[in-house]
């Protein structure tokens, strides 16, 4: 079932929410609503599940335009962060609410809804816990019965607003995996909300980078990993060191060290460089390729690499973050080590300069 959002509008009284928002979802895919605490996703989700409704636009599934109907007749399933489980049901019952409180022409029959709970209880590995309450499971387990509740009534699309926002990070990690194996099996089209990054490249087919009410971009993981469309999803996505430098001709320069760019960009003066810091080589001598000193701060080792945060001597104030492969010396506080640029990323603003890479310095 696809989904075709096309120019929503949102606002609660005069505050904008959503602006204008146009999305397409392919039927059978998962996709990622990522974003910072306010930016509309949750508002987003909400609208496409017909628990709230949009100023203007429209909303259509599989080309039927459904803006106008009532939840309970979108065929969608919701899973809310904090489970909204019956405290007074076992986990069958809970997980056979839905289906029993269907109307009398739609319902299956007893028969029928023990069958298909009791599958949903093996499909969620819960099959054992048919008879417990919900004070008497984990929180895994919880949403487990809130996913398998919606489930059951066999929705076109299945919504999950931060699935496993209130659990632990071990836990979160293995229903992530789950979550993946089990839309692989069934292949129905869902969309969840997260503000976790990890867990948005980790299960989603696509991500939606959302800010205040507006995409930033639209991609797979690995497309707005490696190409940010924006410099807010350059920031949001991972950690990223910021310098200050200056364009004088066809040169970057940074301190008294400049680079060649290759061509001549149109804007001239001040800008913003952008590095994650992998992308930052590091060596113990200085070089053409490495010229700009730093000390180490602090170490912490990463296995077969160091993370290093270091302070720049006399080039830039703040300290920033890279990695380091030193081979079998471990680098100490206090070390001197070099620095330069590789893969950087220019803004003016919020507007990006052509991406280049930086080879030696005058």
């Amino acid at each position: 079932m696809s989904i075709e959002i096309n120019q929503i509008n949102k606002s609660f009284g005069r505050t904008p929410v959503l602006n204008d928002i146009s999305l397409d979802i392919p039927s059978g895919q998962m996709v990622a609503l990522l974003g910072p605490s306010g930016s509309g996703k949750t508002t987003l989700l909400r609208i496409i599940a017909g628990l709230e409704h949009q100023n203007s636009g429209q909303i259509r599934f599989h080309n039927k335009d459904v803006s106008a109907l009532h939840a309970r007749d979108r065929q969608v399933g919701f899973v809310f962060q904090h489970y909204a489980l019956f405290r007074h049901m076992t986990v069958f019952d809970n997980i056979a609410f839905g289906l029993t409180v269907l109307p009398r022409r739609e319902r299956p029959s007893s028969a029928e809804i023990k069958q298909r709970v009791t599958r949903l209880l093996e499909m969620v590995q819960l099959a054992h816990l048919a008879n417990r309450f919900p004070a008497q499971l984990s929180g895994g387990q919880k949403q487990r019965v809130a996913l398998a509740r919606a489930l059951a009534v066999e929705p076109q699309i299945l919504l999950l607003d931060e699935p496993f926002g209130a659990l632990d990070a071990q836990v979160r990690k293995e229903l992530r995996r789950w979550l993946r194996q089990l839309h692989e099996e069934l292949k129905f089209t869902s969309v969840f909300v997260t503000h976790d990054q990890e867990e948005a490249m980790e299960v989603a087919d696509r991500v939606v980078v959302m800010s205040q009410g507006n995409i930033e971009q639209v991609g797979t993981p690995d497309e707005v990993w490696r190409d940010p469309a924006t410099r807010f999803v350059l920031e949001f996505l991972g950690e990223v060191n910021r310098f200050d430098g200056a364009i004088h001709g066809s040169q970057f320069h940074v301190g008294a060290h400049h680079w060649p760019l290759g061509y001549t960009p149109a804007h001239q003066g001040a800008v913003e460089l952008f590095l994650r810091p992998w992308e930052i080589d590091v060596s113990r001598q200085s070089s053409l390729e490495t010229p700009l000193p730093v000390q180490i701060l602090e170490v912490s080792p990463r296995g077969h690499f160091w993370q290093l945060v270091v302070q720049p001597s006399g080039w830039q104030s703040e300290p920033f973050s890279l990695v380091f492969d030193g081979g079998r010396s471990a680098p100490v506080r206090g070390e001197r080590l070099f620095v330069g640029l590789q893969q950087a990323r220019l803004y003016q603003g919020a507007t990006p300069l052509r991406p280049v890479a930086f080879a030696e310095s005058a």
